[in-house]
């Protein structure tokens, strides 16, 4: 994927797309928590990579409106109080520690 404002903004769009359902599907099964919800590890996933995309875009020397300058920082905000849920890289379960795998599941 090309390093773009335009593809950046299509990723923000989709994880906040995808958020705004996330927290429909927890009202309609009966007000389920968000972070009891399981999809909560996709999206802190999905925010990572948005993030991620947004500080490449950023460092690439590509004329960044200071808007999504600004809203990468949002992202990395958000991304910070999510970090512990992301998949851990590259690390299958049966090679991750009981404290990995517990931090992983949210137990």
């Amino acid at each position: 994927m090309a390093l773009t404002v335009q593809n950046f903004i299509k990723l923000a769009n989709y994880y906040n797309q995808t958020a705004k359902t996330m927290s429909a599907i927890c009202v309609q099964k009966g007000g389920i928590a968000m972070e009891n919800y399981v999809g909560r590890f996709y999206m802190a996933d999905v925010l990572e990579f948005v993030v991620e995309y947004g500080h490449r875009l950023v460092k690439s020397g590509v004329a960044v409106p200071e808007e999504i300058v600004a809203l990468v920082g949002r992202f990395e905000q958000q991304y910070e109080r999510v970090r512990d849920l992301t998949t851990p890289s590259q690390k299958p379960i049966h090679e991750m520690t009981l404290a990995e795998f517990e931090k992983v599941m949210n137990i």
